[in-house]
C-alpha cells in the first residue's frame, strides 16, 4: 500500500452497525467507503479498488456469499472480512473457501474486529523492513523479494515468487487453480490452468527437502493445491 490512507469498503445493511463501525474505523485512520447492499458493494469493490472489504452475508440484491465469489471470479483478491451472524460451522466454511481471509460472527467485539483487520492487512501488505517469514529451512524476505533455502539464496522467477507470496498470505487455504491463476497471473491470463502445475513442481523442486513428498506446497486432490507451513 502506498502512505495514504487505508481505505476499507464497509458492506453492511444495518444502518446502526454499518455507521458505528465507519466511524470506529475512521477514528483509527482508516478511510471508509460504504455500502448497504451487496450489488452495490460488489461495484464499489470492483470499481474503486479498496484495500480491504468488511463484508455481511444477510444482504440485499446479492448476498455476501455471491459479492465473494463474483469477486474472485473476477479475478479480485481484495482482502475480505466477513462480518455475520451466520456462526454456523458450514457457513464460516463456505466463506472461507470462498476467498474470505478471516470470518467475524455477530454480535462481535469491537477491539477484535479491528485487530483482526489489522492482522489481515498487515499479512496481506507487508511494511517495510519486517521480518523474513520461514517455513521448513527456507526464508523469505516478501519487501526485498529474496528467498535463502538453508542458508543459501534461491533463484526464483518473478511468477514463482508471486505465487510464493500469494500462499505465504494464505497459509492453510485451498486455493483452485483458476483461483490461483488469478491471484499470480492475473484475471486475464489466457495461458492453461495447468500452467499452475509446472509452477507448483517448480517451488517443490527449489525450496522443499523431498519434492516427491512435499511437506509444505500440498496437493488437494479434485480441489487444488494448500500451503502449510
Amino acid at each position: 500500500m502506498s502512505d495514504k490512507a487505508t481505505r476499507i469498503l464497509v458492506v453492511e445493511d444495518d444502518l446502526a452497525i454499518l455507521t458505528g463501525l465507519s466511524m470506529n474505523l475512521k477514528f483509527e485512520g482508516y478511510e471508509v467507503l460504504q455500502a448497504q447492499d451487496g450489488r452495490n458493494g460488489l461495484a464499489r469493490a470492483l470499481d474503486e479498488s479498496p484495500d480491504l472489504m468488511v463484508l455481511d452475508l444477510m444482504l440485499p440484491e446479492l448476498n455476501g456469499f455471491e459479492v465473494l465469489k463474483e469477486l474472485r471470479q473476477r479475478g479480485r483478491d481484495t482482502p475480505v472480512v466477513v462480518l455475520s451472524a451466520k456462526g454456523a460451522e458450514p457457513d464460516k466454511i463456505l466463506g472461507l473457501n470462498l476467498g474470505a481471509d478471516d470470518y467475524v460472527v455477530k454480535p462481535f467485539g469491537l477491539q477484535e474486529l479491528l485487530a483482526r483487520i489489522k492482522a489481515v492487512l498487515r499479512r496481506r501488505y507487508p511494511a517495510s523492513g519486517q521480518p523474513p517469514v520461514g517455513f521448513g529451512d527456507v526464508q523469505v524476505d516478501l519487501t526485498a523479494k529474496l528467498v535463502s533455502r538453508g542458508g543459501q539464496p534461491v533463484e526464483l522467477t518473478a511468477q514463482e515468487f508471486k505465487l510464493l507470496a500469494h500462499f505465504l498470505a494464505h497459509p492453510g487455504r485451498t486455493f483452485s487453480r483458476e483461483e490461483l491463476l488469478s491471484a499470480a497471473w492475473g484475471y486475464d491470463y489466457e495461458g492453461s490452468a495447468r500452467t499452475v502445475d509446472n509452477f507448483m513442481r517448480q517451488l517443490r523442486l527449489k525450496l522443499e527437502p523431498d519434492p516427491e513428498a512435499p511437506k509444505h506446497f500440498l496437493t488437494v486432490r479434485g480441489l487444488g493445491y494448500r500451503f502449510d507451513r
